[in-house]
């Protein structure tokens, strides 16, 4: 790679991480509010909220990296244009081709790297999180008490809290207890208490209490004062085994469904529809980068900035965007908006790149002719 091409594509690829960053953070911060009610009420762990929200981020790489880079080529040409260095590049002999080459180089790597994210990476950390999110209700349905509220914790199994102390301790607590119909449903009254597990499962233990029984048949009230007493909590139960989504499954699970459940072979057209947007959809990348560099290096330069051709540029990839994601749920029930999904992509991809080499030279001196523009001397 040459000296100017190294410098290119290392000032794209810094510009393209960081805005990658910029928006994989701003992307964090909202998932991480689908999960922050869950965790809280459920009293989970720090690491399950955190290792939610991470699993929940690879899917998003897919719009994030091409849009990343479509603003990284936008502000490094354009910074490079109104410092004039970009004519002098074209002035010894630069064509627009050459001038792009960075940035499809950077367009084809990212290309690449989010085959491998929409083909296996992305799939498994969706699918790991929706099994740890599963995993999270069933393990803390029983333990999510609310404050001054009776909570249901199972069937016969009422708990009233007043209000929740510093470490999770509980205080004020009334339980009523009717799980065992060969027993007298019992009524406990204590001042504190906390919720513990064990490999049996999890517990109330209360502190300094009282524990009331009423005998309708003898009318006859007993109470029993305790300092310390333990409550079983009814058990989560199994994590029952989902069935997952085609946006779960990796490229080799799409390709081979299990022809034995009804569900997949239902949904073998979700399978068929999903597996071509993973080959298409990383493929925007290259698009972008390529209508972005056609904007802003074909036809004359201008030092004082390229507003209106960014303008075009960023509304170019807009409408692409907008109308391949309108296509691609067409393409769930008609088979000609495939065709269409794939024409989105290599129909721009073919004319920008036509019009960057140096086969379009005689296209663009028409166009922009036509637009009014005179060509710069030296620009090809």
């Amino acid at each position: 790679m040459k000296i100017f091409d190294w410098y290119m594509f290392k000032n794209l690829g810094i510009a393209t991480i960081f805005v990658s960053v910029i928006l994989a953070s701003v992307i964090f911060l909202t998932q991480s509010l689908r999960f922050l009610e869950l965790v809280i009420e459920s009293g989970a762990s720090s690491g399950a909220f955190w290792g939610l929200t991470l699993l929940a981020l690879p899917r998003f790489f897919e719009t994030i990296m091409p849009l990343s880079l479509m603003a990284a080529i936008l502000f490094v040409y354009n910074r490079m244009t109104m410092d004039s260095e970009l004519v002098v590049i074209r002035s010894v002999g630069y064509s627009p081709a050459a001038l792009a080459r960075p940035a499809i180089i950077l367009g084809l790597i990212v290309t690449v790297f989010l085959w491998g994210m929409t083909m296996w990476a992305a799939p498994k950390s969706l699918a790991n999180m929706q099994q740890m999110r599963q995993e999270v209700k069933a393990q803390f349905s029983s333990l999510l008490f609310r404050e001054g509220v009776f909570n249901q914790a199972g069937k016969g199994l009422t708990v009233y809290i007043r209000e929740r102390g510093d470490e999770g301790e509980l205080r004020g607590l009334m339980i009523h207890d009717s799980r065992d119909k060969a027993q007298l449903p019992s009524t406990i009254l204590a001042k504190r208490g906390t919720i513990i597990g064990n490999e049996a499962g999890h517990q109330v233990l209360v502190y300094d209490g009282t524990r009331q029984e009423y005998d309708p048949k003898t009318d006859t009230l007993r109470r029993l004062n305790f300092e310390r007493y333990t409550i079983e909590l009814p058990d989560g139960g199994p994590v029952r085994m989902r069935w997952r989504e085609p946006d779960e499954r990796t490229i080799m699970e799409l390709l081979n469904p299990d022809l034995t459940s009804a569900r997949d072979v239902k949904n073998l057209r979700e399978f068929k529809i999903d597996l071509h947007r993973r080959i298409v959809a990383p493929l925007l990348a290259l698009v972008f980068a390529v209508v972005s560099c056609c904007a802003l290096l074909v036809g004359p330069l201008d030092r004082r900035g390229q507003g209106r051709r960014m303008i075009g540029a960023i509304l170019s990839v807009v409408f692409i965007q907008g109308l391949f994601l309108a296509v691609f749920n067409l393409a769930r029930v008609h088979d000609w908006a495939l065709i269409f999904m794939y024409a989105l992509i290599f129909g721009p991809l073919c004319f920008c790149t036509f019009l960057i080499s140096g086969l379009g030279d005689n296209f663009r001196r028409s166009m922009f002719y036509t637009a009014g523009e005179q060509p710069a001397r030296g620009a090809s």
